[in-house]
């Protein structure tokens, strides 16, 4: 196991806009530049259960992953599981969402993973999610102010 991420970003929006935003699930390859694609493979509304299937780039290597939704309590917590099985996986992530003055203060963590080869690779895909971490929470703040 390599260890966990986060990062904590305040976004000038209400609560449930953001809520829905991130709970959509098809959303992140506007904050990601990591994802190529990514589908909705269940039906109805977003909610225990959900299934997400995506297209992922990472150091050169392309890898499909599915995750799905584990806890969703709207509009504060989302958490979620990747079923796939590649090098690295985020055994487990999700969303803390409260409200601000201003908006809504959002923590988004992932847990990685390693398997076979990918235990001596994951410390460095770790090292890399912390460095990112600002970065990344300033993506999908950028992502859901624009809409």
């Amino acid at each position: 196991m390599a260890g966990r991420f986060s990062a904590t970003v305040d976004i000038d929006r209400p609560i449930d806009e953001v809520f829905g935003f991130l709970a959509a699930g098809v959303n992140d390859k506007k904050f990601s530049p990591r994802v190529q694609e990514i589908t909705k493979t269940t039906d109805g509304p977003p909610g225990v259960g959900t299934v997400f299937v995506s297209t992922v780039k990472d150091a050169g290597m392309t890898t499909k992953r599915e995750f799905e939704y584990t806890e969703f309590d709207a509009p504060t917590k989302i958490r979620w599981a990747e079923r796939s099985k590649n090098a690295i996986t985020a055994k487990f992530g999700g969303y803390d969402l409260e409200p601000t003055e201003n908006g809504t203060r959002v923590t988004i963590f992932n847990e990685l993973e390693g398997h076979g080869l990918g235990k001596l690779l994951a410390p460095l895909a770790l090292r890399a999610a912390r460095k990112d971490g600002p970065a990344f929470g300033e993506r999908i703040k950028k992502a859901i102010e624009s809409t």
